[in-house]
């Protein structure tokens, strides 16, 4: 079920990781890494085209367009596979640790004979490490936290994005199958995580055999773990296990209502039909006594007869939700369609995908009432940016602006915030963008008062209206750095400087759990896509859904707002 895209962008950047590992040059790397961002981002299914469609993919020449077509032809890519029998498959698990990156990998390797990572927690353990040279007492701390992160991210998971391309993919499947009344995905998918153990799919019918036997005989199903009359679990090629239910029409509401979750929602919501002398199942509302039904057809039948409104499914993990629905007190929470415009975008000028003239165009389709282009600044130097590129790029921006008539078109820029909490460009060339998001992008290991520090000078330069991504995370990849994040929040609402959620299902940073703390401050948000590619653009619903899961409304969100009112809370900002 995943794209072709997808299959060849992984491939090439395990191919890049190779390279940096056995000492290749540098640049051969970078190469191979932005041809799989390339790849990943192209809006075209990459399974379709020849090789001339394969080469007018940016960054894929003829050479990489060739073996392209040969693992698409074959499923293998020799080079890779050269390139794999040639570094111990140890040291490519150590790579995967966040922050160790491949150079010290290999000379755990060479140096100490380290080639799992079992044995790096040994080797620290018994302090070997701090004879190398680049390691340290500092270092060591900072490589156990990655192997915590990498563990948890091992457990089974895969992001939001990838197991909802799986779920929509199968509940379109089985809703075209007779006799389906109606169909969907449930669990913790539904409740918008951002990790995803399995896909709970549920099914309302009166048959339950035509829908198990569909899933069984999936193409993607590689194994039946259960089959049954009620539930049917399978694993996919790409591991993920779906767990089928097949519920009886009249159930329908009860049997989402319990399957979404979360344990300790469903707990709750127990709890208060017992005191109500009711009994709550999957299979309905029953009067406890009797056992007579009650009610069971809808979600919003079963929670009104508890004396709740209908609970959105990202507010069901036990937050409060239950205690605010009785008091009447449930946010009218953000939806996607109360987006009016992305604040946070890149183009190829940078390291985007897509020139500028596609991103407004791909912008504008989506019916954004406004439209920032964000393209990194000079610190972040291999991007290569310059003062005259960006103003360039200014003059481009103004030239469209009105193409799009119901669009209007924002000049920024992504600034860098360096080691002490400088900027990229003085003050009065800030002062002419329309909106300056900043963020942190290196120096990820300095200390709790340093990064707190660095993040807090950020806020408090006039010009700096966003903080982009403001916890640096990478899910599963790299943990978030050491700050104060209580101190910067209070500085956000002290200096008025909005904080994104980044929606990059690989992000989603802030985090729910962050979101409802910033929010305590008085904090405003904006939910951006960080896109990198047209096809980035939609990754705004796994942003609202987080932002949904933080209990965020329309006033808590700057992008929702009219342009008018945004300009004037920007240019609060720099008063």
């Amino acid at each position: 079920m995943a794209r072709a895209n997808d299959e060849v962008e992984a491939l090439l950047r395990e191919y890049a990781d190779l390279i940096a590992i056995r000492g290749g040059e540098a640049f051969k790397a970078r190469a191979y890494e932005k041809a799989a961002r390339a790849v990943g981002g192209y809006p075209q299914d990459v399974s379709v085209l020849d090789a001339k469609g394969l080469r007018e993919i940016p960054n894929v020449g003829r050479s990489l367009a060739d073996k392209i077509l040969e693992y698409l032809r074959t499923g293998r890519m020799p080079v890779v596979d050269e390139a794999r029998a040639s570094v111990p498959p140890g040291v490519r698990e150590l790579v995967a640790i966040p922050g160790l990156g491949p150079r010290k990998a290999m000379l755990l390797y060479e140096e100490l004979g380290i080639s799992s990572v079992d044995q790096l927690v040994e080797a620290i353990r018994q302090e070997r490490l701090r004879d190398l040279k680049g390691f340290g007492e500092r270092t060591e701390d900072n490589i156990l936290h990655g192997i915590a992160v990498l563990r948890k991210a091992g457990e089974g998971r895969i992001l939001v994005s990838a197991a909802m391309d799986v779920a929509e993919q199968l509940v379109a499947e089985l809703s075209a199958v007779r006799g389906c009344v109606r169909c969907t995905y449930a669990g913790s998918l539904r409740r918008m995580r951002e990790t995803i153990g399995d896909i709970d799919i549920l099914v309302a019918a009166r048959r339950s055999a035509p829908f198990m036997e569909a899933l069984t005989a999936h193409p993607q199903t590689i194994e039946v773990i259960a089959h049954g009359e009620k539930k049917t679990s399978v694993r996919t090629a790409t591991g993920l296990q779906v767990d089928l239910r097949v519920l009886p029409p009249a159930s329908w509401g009860a049997g989402l209502q319990y399957f979404t979750g979360s344990k300790a929602h469903n707990i709750r919501t127990r709890e208060l039909a017992v005191r109500q002398g009711l009994k709550l199942s999957e299979y309905g509302l029953f009067d406890a006594e009797s056992g007579e039904s009650i009610t069971s057809e809808t979600e919003e039948a079963v929670y009104a007869r508890l004396g709740l409104p209908w609970i959105p499914p990202t507010l069901r993990e036990d937050r409060g939700e239950i205690a605010a629905g009785l008091r009447g007190e449930l946010p009218d929470l953000l939806a996607e369609n109360d987006i009016r415009g992305d604040l946070h975008t890149h183009t190829d000028l940078t390291d985007g995908l897509a020139p500028l003239e596609d991103m407004v165009a791909a912008a504008a389709a989506r019916g954004y009432a406004y439209y920032a282009v964000t393209d990194h600044a000079p610190n972040l130097s291999m991007q290569r940016m310059t003062s005259e590129k960006i103003l360039a790029q200014r003059e481009r921006v103004r030239a469209l602006d009105g193409a799009h008539k119901r669009m209007r078109l924002l000049h920024g820029t992504e600034l860098n915030i360096g080691p002490d909490g400088t900027l990229d460009w003085p003050d009065d060339f800030l002062a002419e963008f329309d909106l300056c998001v900043a963020s942190v992008h290196s120096h990820f290991n300095q200390s709790r008062q340093e990064l707190t520090r660095r993040l807090v000078r950020a806020c408090e330069n006039p010009h700096v209206a966003v903080i982009g991504h403001p916890t640096t995370r990478r899910i599963g990849k790299r943990p978030g750095i050491d700050a104060d994040f209580d101190a910067v929040f209070e500085a956000c609402a002290r200096t008025g400087t909005v904080l994104e959620i980044n929606a990059h299902p690989e992000r989603l940073d802030l985090c729910d759990e962050d979101i409802l703390r910033a929010k305590r401050y008085g904090v405003k948000f904006a939910v951006n896509s960080d896109a990198h590619a047209t096809t980035h653009l939609p990754y705004m619903r796994y942003g609202v859904a987080t932002a949904q899961r933080g209990w965020l409304t329309t006033d808590d969100v700057v992008n929702t707002w009219p342009l008018t009112k945004l300009r004037k809370f920007l240019e609060a900002k720099g008063t």
